[in-house]
């Protein structure tokens, strides 16, 4: 019999843990299906590429991530309409269109106008039926030669920011960061002060 006003004594200790343990052995046949199925779906959208429709660029939100350049949802209506495509044509040659999206700077206007007519310059549109061919469609001589592009197509390349090199001269050598912060501190705090 248990003594003083301690917790009564209730452990769980027979929890058939084993019923429960994750097993993970079925990852490498995943790692073969979804590659299968990759494969299946390059063949069954040729000559598309594989990464899907051309996407803008586009910065991200907030402060945070706002200087980061990444591929956003759609082109705008604007942008479209500057590089000389139809909306109604875009997403069926391979340009994703997102008509809620503003342009509120002229610089990411002609970048994404740019990159459209660049992806615009390289298309090779096949025709609907094989002996009939339209106006805009390729001639049979770049049909002949067009690849299935794999991969990501015109991705998101951000810059590298460049080091300007300087000398070191004895002024900088001579000049002392520590105490200049702590003067400069000390001015702060005395500002407005008699």
């Amino acid at each position: 019999m248990t003594k003083h006003n301690n917790v009564v004594p209730n452990g769980h200790f027979k929890k058939h843990w084993q019923n429960h343990v994750k097993t993970w052995f079925n990852q490498p046949a995943r790692k073969t299906s979804r590659r299968i199925a990759r494969q299946k779906k390059a063949v069954k959208i040729f000559p598309r590429p594989t990464a899907g429709p051309l996407r803008p660029l586009v910065h991200g939100q907030t402060l945070k991530y706002n200087m980061k350049v990444r591929a956003g949802r759609g082109f705008s209506l604007e942008e479209l309409k500057a590089a000389g495509i139809p909306k109604k044509l875009a997403p069926t040659i391979g340009i994703s269109v997102d008509h809620r999206r503003k342009n509120r700077s002229l610089e990411s206007l002609q970048a994404n106008v740019q990159r459209l007519k660049t992806y615009k310059a390289k298309l090779v549109v096949f025709p609907r039926r094989a002996c009939k061919a339209k106006a805009g469609d390729s001639t049979p001589k770049e049909l002949a030669t067009a690849t299935q592009v794999q991969g990501q197509y015109m991705p998101v390349v951000l810059e590298k920011p460049t080091v300007e090199l300087v000398k070191i001269t004895d002024e900088m050598k001579s000049f002392k960061a520590y105490n200049k912060l702590r003067v400069e501190h000390t001015n702060e705090r005395h500002v407005g002060g008699c």
